[in-house]
């Protein structure tokens, strides 16, 4: 939503909007000069040519039945989203997970390569501190979310399928109908590249693959150099380029894979994709240091899936093997938790320390017996507890042992939470080098 705004914005048109609370993406907006209010007018809505919205919005919103009933042209975001790609040789990024990541590394490499794109992120990219670019090519890139069927409405020159795991089950009902209006997005396209881990499905027509040591497209001989990953990115059989990326994990090693792949396919040369991989800057809130020392490291990650818990915290593992890992998750949605919850539980498992934040509804209202004591029951970390965010500081006073990584995860608010962390952490560390010098 932020994305389109930044554009009509651009496009010189008068543009407001509405979220629930100020957050660093609303913050930028205004910034911009993008009016957001924070409390829900219909007068907002008066004399407005058109208004987007949201699937998170329910349809008893104030605004959204004001629109209604003034007869104002009333259309999706991913609607708006596909009507502006019908400009463009359109690039989407679809997957339950890594979609965000691999758009962003792919804006950022097309852009390294020469090849001037447009984008439209689902995350804040630090290489163009924004989820918008606009570019003066033919070329979009377009975080293609399967959320609602919002992809559908895509249909792109060329798409990426990062993955494919069962999610968002409240609109779909089961897998089955999700990998369906995968296999409708993928019709759209007229070119594709997946995950070598689905090259088993049947996607009706011809596609090439990417993945860890086998595909069209493979890393090989991949090697940890601290928090950078390095890697062999082989194509058509052959290396082409030695590639070291400063964004640690296996995951993010593939992500990069998918962006490197496609780029090469458009005609870039190696030596631009090693320096357009080399120079990526990360995703706000994607395995985002906020501290690192030789005792104390702090990350936050938006994971919310069993699937990107997986991910990150077996990343951290990697990095820190010696290290105390302390995980602090805020479980998304109460469908999401009632489907998954052995998944979560699983995942966290593999830390020290868990502490469990309530679920961030978001959009849904709360469902019968389901909580974060769902999650918590079937745990298997050493020290677990339901925490409110007021407990935080004090759990972490009591349970932190240095060395350690301590790891925020969650796709609600818990971002709001991360200063004050990052602050204690900085005055733990501060404390522990004031120690050592006494010594």
């Amino acid at each position: 939503m932020s994305a389109l705004a930044r554009y009509f914005h651009l496009m010189g048109k008068q543009v407001q909007g509405y979220d629930r609370v100020a957050s660093v993406v609303s913050r930028g907006l205004e910034a911009e000069g993008i009016k957001v209010f924070y409390n829900l007018d219909p007068n907002h809505i008066a004399h407005q040519d058109m208004v987007v919205y949201t699937p998170a919005i329910s349809r008893d919103n104030a605004e959204y039945q004001a629109a209604l009933q003034a007869g104002i042209p009333l259309l999706k975001r991913s609607e708006v989203l596909g009507i502006i790609s019908r400009d463009y040789q359109t690039l989407a990024v679809a997957g339950t997970h890594g979609k965000t990541t691999t758009s962003a590394m792919l804006t950022h490499v097309l852009q390294v390569c020469g090849m001037d794109c447009t984008a439209f992120l689902g995350g804040i990219s630090k290489n163009i501190q924004s989820n918008f670019r606009h570019g003066q090519s033919q070329w979009l890139v377009a975080e293609a979310d399967e959320y609602d069927r919002s992809f559908l409405s895509l249909n792109p020159w060329f798409a990426i399928i990062t993955s494919m795991d069962p999610d968002h089950l409240d609109i779909y009902g089961n897998q089955e109908a999700m990998k369906q209006s995968f296999l409708a997005f993928a019709r759209q396209s007229q070119h594709l590249l997946v995950h070598e881990q689905l090259k088993h499905i049947d996607w009706g027509k011809a596609v090439k693959t990417y993945g860890i040591d086998s595909g069209d497209f493979c890393a090989r001989r991949l090697e940890v150099q601290g928090i950078n990953w390095q890697f062999d990115f082989v194509a058509e059989g052959h290396i082409q380029a030695r590639i070291s990326l400063p964004m640690p994990g296996q995951h993010n090693v593939a992500n990069m894979l998918a962006a490197l792949s496609m780029a090469w396919m458009m005609g870039a040369k190696a030596a631009e994709l090693q320096k357009a991989a080399a120079t990526f800057a990360g995703i706000y809130r994607r395995f985002e240091f906020q501290y690192h020392d030789e005792q104390l490291s702090f990350i936050d990650d938006y994971a919310h899936h069993p699937a990107e818990l997986e991910a990150a915290i077996s990343t951290a593992r990697k990095l820190f093997p010696q290290r105390q890992l302390v995980v602090i998750f805020q479980p998304h949605l109460f469908s999401r938790t009632r489907d998954f919850a052995a998944g979560f539980a699983r995942a966290l498992s593999m830390a020290d320390v868990v502490l469990l934040l309530d679920i961030y509804p978001a959009r849904e209202l709360p469902m019968e017996g389901v909580s974060s004591q769902l999650i918590l029951d079937q745990l298997r970390a050493a020290v677990k507890q339901l925490a409110s965010k007021e407990e935080l500081i004090p759990l972490l006073d009591a349970y932190i042992k240095p060395p350690a990584a301590i790891l925020s995860l969650g796709a609600g608010d818990i971002d709001r939470e991360v200063p004050r962390i990052a602050s204690w952490v900085q005055a733990q560390a501060g404390s522990l080098g004031t120690l050592a010098n006494e010594k």
